[in-house]
């Protein structure tokens, strides 16, 4: 009797839609901050969401990316969780007051993403890369915001914080399109996916 090949990871579900949903909520409650909706002293109410959500839920669904055999989802889910640890273990200690030091953090993780936005063209999802168009340049607003004199910096950040809000919303679309395609056993919200 011939054994039927299975493919790598078939048993697991797919993590993209918890990874995506984990980004998009902290993105989206940071980037509150950084547009200017609620007071930046209520920064530090993000740590538990860049703990929990954005790290520990995204570096699982990395860990299950890796087990499907996904080297982009695993990469990107992985490096999105540890950026939310560290920026949990960075906002614990007060570390925002190091403006300079913050904008090259900022800078490291847009050249991250700009490479993992030159990787996702290869995946033919456009809501996907998306994603990782405008969060490039959320970073890099983010940077020089933090770089900036007073005004010109407040300035970049909260453009910065717009564009992590339009990020965000994207994320969480490209989540329910995922989720939704999986319980209704179909597309149903159109990504552009090939």
């Amino acid at each position: 009797m011939t054994e039927t090949p299975v493919s790598r990871g078939a048993h697991l579900a797919d993590p993209g839609p918890l990874g995506l949903a984990g980004f998009a909520l902290t993105t989206f409650f940071l980037s509150c901050v950084n547009a200017g909706w609620i007071d930046s002293k209520a920064e530090i109410t993000v740590l538990g969401l860049a703990f929990a959500y954005g790290g520990v839920a995204q570096l699982l669904a990395g860990m299950w990316e890796f087990a499907k055999g996904n080297t982009f989802g695993a990469t990107a889910f992985s490096s999105y969780g540890a950026f939310w640890l560290s920026f949990w273990w960075i906002l614990g200690h007060d570390l925002v007051e190091y403006p300079h030091a913050i904008g090259l953090y900022l800078l490291g993780w847009g050249i991250f993403t700009a490479y993992m936005f030159v990787a996702s063209l290869g995946l033919g999802n456009p809501a996907l890369q998306a994603v990782f168009a405008l969060l490039t340049v959320t970073f890099l607003l983010l940077a020089f915001g933090n770089w900036g004199d007073d005004a010109a910096g407040h300035g970049l950040t909260m453009i910065g914080g717009y564009f992590g809000l339009a990020t965000a919303l994207v994320a969480w679309y490209t989540s329910l399109a995922g989720v939704a395609a999986s319980t209704f056993k179909r597309p149903v919200f159109p990504t552009g996916a090939k």
